[in-house]
């Protein structure tokens, strides 16, 4: 086997080994909201301090990305994921021992969201450190496709682990796999050996106004950040909106919410990376305008009609988490390809801050309005998902205006 042969084989497993670890360390992220339903009435909690333990997550997430992410450009990002991953043990199994009630629920989502932020990017830049560029692409998207698959079996692994142990059980094996995560890291994956030199005389590391002032890039990243409410909202309330529909029709789910939602996450991972071959071959203004015009007419739909009926309530649900889904690796893909080269970095942290203060927001939106309209009921999920559906329409005319650049490949690209 030629030199390089062998090192693009290393360069292999070393993404498998990463993609693995992904997948250990998130599969806990989405425990609370598959679990939602049952905490509620045994917390005795409101839908508005539901919506702000789901949001505490993707808060502390946006205040702690900016600097993780950053730190990698100085320090190995092997050292700041191995943070990360502690961070995720240390949340999750405090959850599954000392959790009873809001506060110690919102600190501890709080401290998960911290190590999401240590684990999620910079695993991306971790890989980036040690493979090629040829290899890269695929790198990045085989680990895409780990973060996705591994949210999507939270829904499932919680609903499983719950039933046969409970739901302190199922947090303290969440730690348990991010454990996993942490030993593959430490002891596999090795140091790196270049660092990239300091920032030149004059230029700031954490000066970011020359990202707000590239118009293209904005209108990717403010777009974005209405596409990760949207998502987050989903993902946030998709469980109990699905058992409240059970309940209230007296329908008896074949397929549970929790698996309904695993399903949901597994067609969104696809849906993405389809979504940005689309974009390459139908134009990638186009691709992101079409995808928001479906979810705003399903969202619509789902408030109206999907309180009916359980099957159309899922039909509903996996349809509109497709179409969610469908521009999610597009608008990444926009704002980090016309970004300025020599500020790519700075972009991606504007873009992951901007999206995530979208999804912080999403669930309390959903939790107030329900709170507001007297408590979950046909009305009310109406209302919520009509909500949802205006700030979609908004986030699209300000797209259309802002008008942002194709990428070069992309069709109609100049």
């Amino acid at each position: 086997m030629s030199e390089a042969s062998t090192h693009r084989f290393t360069g292999m497993r070393l993404v498998a080994l990463v993609c693995i670890a992904q997948v250990f360390v998130q599969l806990g992220a989405y425990f609370w909201p598959a679990l939602l339903p049952q905490m509620m009435p045994l917390w005795q909690l409101t839908n508005s301090e539901a919506g702000w333990i789901t949001a505490m997550f993707y808060g502390t997430y946006l205040v702690a990305v900016p600097i993780l992410v950053t730190l990698t450009d100085r320090i190995d990002a092997r050292l700041v994921y191995l943070f990360g991953v502690a961070c995720t043990v240390t949340a999750h199994l405090l959850f599954g021992l000392i959790a009873d009630g809001f506060w110690s629920a919102l600190l501890l989502r709080g401290l998960a969201g911290i190590g999401w932020a240590g684990t999620y990017m910079t695993g991306l830049k971790l890989l980036s450190d040690h493979v090629d560029e040829k290899l890269m692409s695929r790198a990045t998207a085989g680990h895409a496709a780990g973060v996705g698959v591994s949210g999507a079996m939270s829904f499932a692994c919680a609903d499983l682990l719950t039933q046969g142990f409970g739901w302190q059980a199922a947090f303290v094996v969440a730690a348990g796999t991010a454990i996993i995560a942490w030993l593959l890291v430490a002891l596999l994956v090795p140091p790196r050996k270049a660092f990239a030199p300091r920032a030149k005389a004059g230029q700031a590391l954490f000066d970011f106004r020359p990202v707000f002032r590239n118009r293209s890039a904005m209108a990717y990243a403010s777009a974005y950040c209405i596409h990760t409410l949207e998502m987050n909202a989903l993902r946030g309330w998709g469980v109990a909106f699905l058992a409240y529909v059970a309940v209230s029709t007296g329908s008896e789910a074949r397929f549970s919410p929790n698996f309904v939602l695993t399903a949901l996450g597994l067609l969104g991972t696809a849906a993405s990376v389809l979504g940005n071959e689309a974009a390459i071959r139908w134009g990638r203004r186009r691709l992101i305008a079409v995808a928001m015009m479906g979810s705003i007419t399903i969202a619509a739909c789902l408030g109206l009609v999907g309180t009916w009926s359980y099957w159309v309530a899922v039909v509903l649900l996996l349809l509109y988490g497709f179409v969610v889904w469908l521009d999610s690796s597009s608008l990444t893909a926009g704002a980090a390809g016309t970004a300025e080269p020599s500020r790519r970095g700075a972009t991606l942290a504007v873009h992951s801050m901007l999206g995530y203060s979208g999804g912080f927001v999403g669930p309390i939106i959903i939790g107030y309005t329900l709170d507001l309209a007297g408590g979950m009921s046909r009305l009310a999920w109406g209302v919520a998902f009509g909500l949802v559906a205006v700030l979609m329409l908004a986030a699209l005319a300000m797209f259309q205006w802002m008008r942002p650049r194709e990428l070069a490949g992309d069709r109609g690209a100049k």
